[in-house]
Formats: structure tokens, sequence, C-alpha cells
């Protein structure tokens, strides 16, 4: 997808396990890599992606995004279901840049707004959503993908 200051944002593909399973393992994730290659590779042939952050080394964060019709909307809706950066990653603008691609692929998808599924918890995920232009809804926060004019 591209690249800013030695962080490159990519589709994930099946190669991409051994790094993701110890991301998701370090997050108290654990899923074995073999598994996780297949989840990775049904995921590619479906609604939806796996976008990796990458810097010089193991995946530095992952977001997963799921697309799908809705009643009350004419576009699809575009679902984050993970969204992770490694600890020695956050506070750099991982997370934000994993956002904006995630954003940017669910336009491509069609989606006319994007929910992040997750507890509003004392972990400072409010903060993060109020500054990437999410708001609180029943399920989540969710924010519009297309300008209103």
């Amino acid at each position: 997808m591209g690249s800013r200051y030695g962080l490159e944002i990519r589709s994930a593909l099946p190669a991409d396990a051994p790094g993701l399973a110890a991301l998701l393992s370090a997050a108290g994730h654990p899923v074995a890599a073999p598994v996780l290659a297949e989840r990775i590779e049904a995921l590619r042939h479906g609604h939806g992606t796996a976008l990796l952050a990458l810097e010089w080394g193991p995946p530095s964060g992952i977001v997963v995004l799921h697309w799908y019709p809705v009643l009350e909307q004419a576009a699809p809706m575009a679902q984050i279901t993970t969204l992770l950066v490694a600890p020695d990653g956050r506070r750099r603008g991982i997370g934000r840049q994993l956002i904006k691609a995630a954003s940017q692929a669910a336009r491509m998808a069609g989606c006319g707004a994007i929910q992040l599924l997750a507890a509003a918890e004392g972990n400072g995920l409010t903060e993060f959503c109020d500054a990437t232009g999410f708001v609180p809804s029943a399920s989540g926060f969710v924010r519009p993908l297309r300008k209103k004019g």
C-alpha cells in the first residue's frame, strides 16, 4: 500500500504467519503459525483483508478488516476486528497509519463507513479513536469514509 518513514503497510501473506504468530502471542492471543497462514489465505479470498505494518524486522502491527452489506445504508459497512501494534511500536504513528490504510481499503471496496469493534477500556483507545476521527457507537467506534458535501 505504501511506506512512510521506513514503515511499509502491505497485505499480509501466508509467509508472514511466523512473525504474526509472535506478535499475536506477545499480545496474549496465541495462534499457531500454520493455522494463521491458513486464516490469512482464507481472508485474502473473502470480503476482507489483513494489512501489516513492517519496519526492519518482524511485523510491527496488523489491522484486520472485513466488509459486508447492511440494511440501514446503501454502501457496505467495514469492520476492523483486529488492530494491534507491538509494544515497542506504540505512540509512533503506526496505529494511525494502519487505520489510514484500512480506510483506503474499505473505500476501494465501496464501503461508506468503518467501525472499530472494541470496548472502550482504560487503555487509551478512546483517545486514539478521537484522534483518528471515530466516534463512540453501540458496539465500538465508527466513522464515515466519505466526506459529506
